[in-house]
């Protein structure tokens, strides 16, 4: 499972309800919590297992405007849990924040090491701040250029971030080349759950009770009971996997360079800075002045249009020009989200989601879930959507 939480939806500039881009991944595993199955519950309750603590999730920042770490102290999520950040273009309302939010991360009392992949350019960029305000980081970055990673990784990078007993999840992140006046990228998060089941029916049923040995079967170990009986871990317990893969695009006017990353993907989150006839409007009066100059920027429309032919079913737009309003209400003549969707559905018709800042979602893949009784939780399809309330 992965939880996504905006902490920046504005393109460009920030507004009163939104700050520039930003976007955390928290890493969740249903497995983790005593209660997601019967079984589950039985082994757990046994051995006292805790459900898995919020602070404890590791997460993943991609893209880091300026304000982000104050956005930041508005969620729960712990910068000591930060793994990794990735950053999918040089422009200001995608990084201007990260050398600030480094410092507050050394401030914290962090020493473990993050891992940093981003344009070769960030790097001279730290470098200059290093330099030039005296920048101190008690932990290693781990840095990562974008450019040597598509060139000798197949772009991609695999990161194993927990493991316990019975389960133990990997995330990988994968990357491919966008269309914009700079490089950009889009970063592909698949996360894997290895989830080993202890059949504890079948156990009981052959007069095995609950003990240490069930632990070690679990863990995949063949066991002696005290009568000398030899129990293989292969026959009480069964292997699970989940999968869960979202495509997180940077800024990018050709939807159709995602096709290869979006097709086995839950959830495309993508940027829809304007709505199809202001983005047609805005380019001939801006290559009037400068034939040169192209926003290079999708409409909602147009993304909608590749979300439908690819097959997408679940679709988060996101990084809109500060000229529409928050509010949805498509008769106003002024610019809002109402226009943002329409134009989306216009070409669209699967799950559709405008972002906003503190907005939500939990990506469930093929996980088991427990109906949530949040009436601000709304369940679609393979998609929990929570609009946070201050």
């Amino acid at each position: 499972m992965l939880q996504l939480t905006f902490l920046g939806t504005s393109a460009g500039v920030p507004t009163k309800q939104r700050n520039v881009t930003a976007l955390a991944i928290e890493c969740l595993n249903p497995y983790s919590s005593s209660g997601s199955k019967q079984q589950s519950r039985q082994y757990n309750n046994h051995y006292n297992n805790k459900p898995h603590n919020k602070k404890s999730r590791p997460w993943l920042l991609i893209d880091c405007g300026e304000g982000t770490q104050q956005q930041l102290l508005h969620t729960k999520l712990s910068l000591h849990q930060l793994t990794v950040i990735c950053i999918t273009h040089v422009h200001g309302d995608h990084c201007y924040g990260l050398p600030g939010l480094l410092a507050s991360i050394a401030m914290s009392g962090r020493t473990a090491p993050l891992t940093l992949i981003a344009p070769q350019a960030i790097a001279s960029l730290l470098d200059a701040f290093t330099l030039t305000t005296e920048l101190y980081l008690p932990f290693a970055i781990n840095f990562m250029a974008i450019e040597e990673v598509l060139s000798q990784q197949d772009g991609k990078v695999s990161l194993y971030l927990d493991s316990q007993q019975q389960h133990q999840y990997e995330v990988s992140i994968d990357i491919t080349a966008l269309s914009h006046r700079v490089a950009s990228h889009a970063f592909g998060v698949t996360q894997t759950i290895n989830h080993r089941t202890l059949d504890t029916d079948k156990l009981e049923a052959a007069g095995i009770p609950a003990s240490a040995l069930w632990g070690k079967l679990q863990r995949g170990k063949d066991v002696y009971t005290e009568n000398g009986q030899l129990l293989l871990s292969v026959d009480y317990v069964q292997n699970e996997q989940q999968r869960t893969r979202v495509v997180v695009a940077g800024d990018n006017d050709t939807p159709s360079l995602l096709t290869d990353a979006v097709k086995d993907a839950d959830l495309l989150v993508h940027e829809a800075t304007y709505t199809s006839d202001l983005l047609s409007k805005m380019k001939s009066k801006i290559q009037a002045k400068n034939s040169n100059f192209d926003p290079m920027h999708s409409s909602a429309q147009q993304v909608g249009k590749f979300a439908q032919a690819i097959g997408v079913n679940n679709l988060i737009l996101t990084h809109f020009s500060a000229r529409y309003q928050s509010f949805d209400n498509p008769n106003s003549r002024t610019p809002n989200m109402g226009h943002i969707r329409l134009d989306a559905e216009s070409a669209y018709q699967g799950n559709l989601w405008l972002a906003a800042d503190f907005a939500q979602y939990v990506i469930n893949g093929a996980a088991e879930v427990d109906e949530q009784s949040d009436s601000r939780v709304q369940y679609l399809g393979s998609i929990y959507s929570q609009l946070r309330i201050k």
